[in-house]
């Protein structure tokens, strides 16, 4: 098993592409990269540990009905939806670092890579399923096994299986 411990902090940056879903199926089907529009994200799993971590936990005394004993019951505190909705939005602040070749469908411009349009490029559904997959992508592209190595661990240096002695 491979691992890349040293990836970039700030993310990797992936090519948009376009997308839609498949009436019928429910798939994706995902159209070419569109050249010059890119997005930089980085993995959310740091910051949802980070969070999981620093949450308040609400700890309760529970009488078991089989032993007749008191148990601690320690769970995560019940966020409002407001807070919900707050901790959403800072994941997706935090995921995407940045943004090249999106303008502004009325003023002309370049989009700002800032709180507020990572938001509302969250709202729409295209982006979404592009920033799943590219989630994804990141979660799976740190490991890579090598077969050649996976058959080197079971064969013998012929290729050739060998029973176990069982003396």
């Amino acid at each position: 098993m491979l691992v890349d411990l040293k990836t970039d902090k700030q993310g990797e940056w992936f090519t948009f592409r376009m997308s839609r879903v498949d009436p019928d199926t429910g798939e994706t089907i995902w159209d070419e990269p569109i050249e010059g529009v890119e997005v930089r994200i980085r993995s959310m799993r740091p910051f949802i540990e980070e969070r999981f971590t620093k949450r308040e936990r609400v700890v309760e005394w529970k009488i078991n009905p089989k032993t007749r004993a008191n148990e601690r019951h320690s769970n995560p505190k019940e966020s409002t939806p407001a807070e919900i909705i707050e901790e959403r939005n800072d994941a997706y602040d935090y995921a995407i670092t940045g943004l090249k070749g999106w303008m502004d469908k009325k003023t002309k411009k370049p989009i700002e890579c800032n709180r507020e349009n990572k938001i509302a490029l969250m709202a729409k559904g295209i982006f979404e399923r592009f920033f799943a997959d590219c989630q994804l992508s990141l979660d799976s592209s740190g490991l890579e096994q090598e077969e050649q190595e996976a058959k080197n661990s079971l064969a013998g240096s012929n290729g050739i299986m060998k029973p176990l002695d069982s003396e």
